[in-house]
């Protein structure tokens, strides 16, 4: 039979049998909680999941349907539960994005933004970079940072097919994967300014006052004094280490220039009914990301327009981009008279792979929560209460951002917050200097597609590997534990008032 006789290459046979390895010889020899064995399960099934996702020797949807298989096998969680895990709110405003991007693409709106942009920032390499990274960044400090990457990939993907033309594919291979992971991260370094830019900010707020009710506020303000400068000397390391890695060969294009770009924008014509309608509709989207929740700066606050419902808690993100891309639907073109805005052949393009990614991704997650791994990784910090004080901050960021390169970065942060809470309490140490690190290290993932959704969207584009982003990121993970662990340790003290010599009396858990 042919099936005998394919061959496989050394990189399969190694992931392939690698991963079933350490998947065998954890849940045969290892045995992190007697009464639990569901927590070396679940770590087995993140190793095996690890191994095969970077190694690629299947589909990453494939690997990523793991835990539908494995976490009821092995009494991880009931599979019903599992299944769940794989659509949710996020998921479908993955979906009501793409359905935006991909009308954008149908009419050529994206090919007219492409080129403003590009007029407006110039044609160098790096000053095109800068631009993408600025705006993406911007963005995310009020908005989703997967809102503001769905906004972002069709710009981005129209400038590297419009510079593909004119300089050539061969050429410009290299800089589009810096250009898309400057995105991806971009949007993952704004979302730390502030306390809305990102989920896990508002995990710990939440999590710190529950936690310590008589704690001092941690206001906006406060947050974005101290998180600011972290952003922007980040996003600055960033844009040089990128640009240097993925920089082309030629530091200036000689064969384009600016006026290349406004004669084709000439060419474009006015915007047809079609664009303009979908511009509206792109705007009204992400103005209703930006005002859904209220906005509070200090003791200025602007009420969001979902309180205008009797339930605002039940609307999200992904309700808003649904409710936006259904529109589209219903709509008729006037340049082809039989056809709407959107149509199902255009629709059925999203990468369904990757809503499989994202999926797996959250099962992991549930699967560290359910089993109680989550807890256990936090009870192995314990040891590090004797240690001082830096090297405590810096064992919890390199923690936690290696921790969230597995599972969702939400997820992990109301996982591990309340245990570093308790440690904190019995250890006698300011809970601050736990929690602020942890927090701001859960965005500081950067090396595979399921590490955030930013990560997951920009692989989406097929325009990259697996081992780029793993190669890239190792190196800005690392750069952000030591930047996070002297921010907190220096900068944070100071604002948030930390004294690593006392231990104020509202952090006694009652």
């Amino acid at each position: 039979m042919k099936i005998f006789k394919t061959k496989y290459s050394l990189k399969f046979i190694i992931g392939f049998f690698g991963g079933l390895l350490a998947f065998l010889l954890i849940i045969l020899f290892a045995d992190l909680d007697i009464e639990h064995p569901e927590v070396t399960y679940t770590l087995s099934v993140a190793l095996l999941m690890a191994i095969w996702w970077i190694t690629e020797i299947v589909p990453l949807a494939i690997t990523s349907l793991l835990p539908v298989v494995l976490f009821p096998l092995l009494g991880i969680m009931n599979g019903k539960e599992v299944s769940a895990t794989y659509f949710n709110h996020v998921i479908f405003l993955f979906i009501g994005g793409f359905l935006i991007a991909l009308a954008m693409q149908k009419w050529n709106l994206h090919k007219r933004i492409a080129l403003k942009i590009l007029i407006f920032t110039g044609i160098s390499p790096g000053r095109i970079l800068l631009g993408f990274m600025f705006a993406t960044a911007f963005l995310s400090m009020w908005i989703s940072n997967t809102a503001t990457t769905m906004m972002m990939i069709p710009i981005l993907i129209s400038i590297i097919q419009k510079l593909e033309e004119i300089i050539g594919k061969k050429n410009v291979s290299k800089y589009s994967i810096g250009l898309l992971l400057g995105v991806a991260y971009s949007a993952s370094i704004g979302g730390m300014a502030t306390l809305v830019g990102t989920p896990p900010n508002l995990s710990f707020t939440r999590i710190f006052q529950i936690m310590f009710p008589d704690a001092p506020e941690i206001s906006f303000a406060n947050w974005f004094i101290f998180a600011l400068p972290v952003c922007i000397l980040f996003f600055s390391i960033v844009w040089f280490y990128l640009y240097m890695l993925y920089k082309p060969k030629q530091k200036k294009w000689t064969n384009i220039n600016v006026n290349t770009f406004k004669q084709q924008y000439k060419e474009l014509g006015s915007a047809s009914f079609e664009e303009k309608v979908i511009f509206i509709d792109f705007i009204i989207l992400a103005l209703l990301w930006l005002f859904r929740s209220d906005i509070v700066i200090g003791n200025f606050s602007i009420p969001g327009w979902s309180s205008l419902f009797s339930t605002p808690e039940y609307i999200n993100d992904g309700t808003v981009a649904i409710a936006c891309s259904i529109i589209l639907f219903f709509i008729p073109s006037k340049t082809k008279k039989s056809n709407r805005l959107m149509d199902w052949k255009t629709a059925s393009e999203i990468p369904w792979h990757i809503v499989l990614l994202f999926g797996g991704g959250f099962a992991l997650a549930s699967g560290f929560k359910e089993s109680g791994l989550s807890l256990w990784c936090g009870d192995q910090l314990s040891f590090i209460s004797a240690l001082n004080p830096i090297f405590v901050i810096a064992i919890i960021c390199f923690t936690m951002t290696f921790l969230t390169e597995l599972t969702s970065n939400t997820a992990t942060t109301e996982m591990l917050l309340p245990v570093l809470a308790g440690l904190a309490s019995t250890t006698e140490i300011n809970p601050l200097l736990f929690m602020l690190p942890a927090t701001l290290s859960a965005s500081m993932a950067f090396m595979l597609p399921v590490a955030t959704p930013p990560n997951a969207i920009i692989f989406g584009t097929n325009r990259l590997r697996i081992i780029d982003m793993a190669k890239t990121g190792l190196i800005l993970n690392l750069t952000g534990v030591i930047i996070i662990t002297f921010a907190t340790y220096f900068l944070g003290m100071h604002i948030f008032g930390i004294d690593v010599s006392v231990f104020p009396e509202w952090a006694v858990i009652k």
